[in-house]
């Protein structure tokens, strides 16, 4: 049975990228294994059902292909027109084995032939997943990294074309220049005829004629890769940043994407809630009393603090377009909590100041 991703991100069919993209960002915080009380499998559940709702062309095909709310192809939602709900196929795979054939079927290969009607599919090459460590502050204002990856990547001399500068291509003898390869396929459907990307020419209908030297011919050669990545203001710990065609390359087709898992060092004395940050500070009785002024580190250098007198203890003090900003680059606010220190021991002069306070009812 498949997983319902919207169901498991809290969100209807119809939610916008932003709406997904604030479910899975208030999830993973919940569920992250590094946090108290963290849950690493729903962690792992919440980070798959983002990754394929927040990729337009993922969610396309989940939407066409998966149940989303109705389990399997029951809900009658496959967008080819079919509706298997209520349908068993069990009866199928009995029937295969007591009539001694013995024949195999794959429920995906088989929907997925019948609702492609025969078009021709572009291969794709590996998706890759490398994770980065960034420090507080770069995870607020964003910043630029740079990887060095050893990848299959296209081959530079023949621009991916496995053929020899100058030389020429020539038809595939495997596929007759058709980069598709015929087959006839059973299932408890009947017989019917598929397609499939050509081995030899890898879909493209046309090999080398001379075959380049660097690659062998093959059009991608594992080579060391430089990749710009750029971290956006305000990204979570544990959050993933897909780069798309930076993954490992397919000769005849795209390459697959490279997907960055950000992880951010804690900061000794900022906490992130949201667009927020937080902070605390501790003051003296006779400070709280007759206020002042405190100084405080924020992610703009020090800052000073005005502490109005007669503050209590756990009161918050809001300095506005200090925390972190949002896509629009709006800055959320720092929320500096008061904390009042008690003296544990009085010395007798002290002891009758206070007893003069008391005196005036203070």
């Amino acid at each position: 049975m498949k997983k319902d991703y919207y169901e498991i991100l809290g969100v209807n069919k119809g939610a916008t990228k932003e709406e997904i993209q604030r479910a899975f960002h208030k999830l993973a915080h919940k569920y992250h294994p590094d946090k108290r009380g963290g849950d690493e499998a729903k962690f792992k559940e919440v980070n798959e059902a983002y990754q394929t709702l927040a990729d337009q062309k993922k969610r396309q095909q989940y939407d066409l292909y998966g149940s989303a709310g109705a389990g399997g192809f029951g809900g009658g939602q496959t967008g080819g027109g079919f509706d298997f709900n209520g349908f068993d196929f069990s009866g199928f795979a009995q029937q295969a084995g007591q009539n001694g054939e013995g024949f195999q079927f794959d429920l995906g290969d088989i929907f997925g032939d019948l609702f492609s009607g025969g078009r021709k599919q572009t291969q794709r090459g590996r998706d890759i997943q490398v994770e980065i460590a960034i420090i507080f502050s770069e995870a607020v204002f964003g910043v630029e990294r740079k990887v060095l990856l050893n990848k299959l990547s296209a081959c530079e001399t023949c621009s991916g074309k496995g053929s020899k500068p100058g030389t020429k291509l020539k038809t595939c003898a495997t596929c007759n220049g058709k980069g598709q390869i015929r087959e006839n396929r059973r299932s408890f459907l009947g017989t019917f005829a598929t397609s499939r990307p050509c081995p030899t020419c890898h879909g493209v209908g046309q090999v080398p004629e001379t075959p380049c030297e660097t690659c062998k011919g093959a059009g991608a050669i594992n080579r060391p890769a430089e990749i710009k990545i750029v971290v956006p203001p305000g990204i979570n710990e544990g959050e993933m940043i897909r780069l798309a065609n930076q993954g490992e390359a397919m000769p005849g087709g795209v390459a697959g994407d490279l997907y960055v898992r950000v992880r951010v060092e804690k900061h000794k004395t900022l906490i992130r809630e949201g667009q927020n940050l937080r902070a605390h500070i501790s003051l003296k009785l006779s400070e709280a009393l007759l206020g002042g002024e405190e100084k405080i580190e924020t992610l703009d250098g020090l800052l000073t603090l005005t502490v109005p007198a007669g503050i209590n203890h756990g009161e918050v003090l809001r300095v506005r377009g200090k925390g972190v900003p949002d896509n629009r680059g709006h800055r959320g606010d720092l929320l500096v909590r008061v904390d009042i220190a008690m003296p544990a021991k009085l010395s007798r002069k002290a002891r009758e100041a206070i007893e003069k306070l008391k005196e005036e009812g203070i």
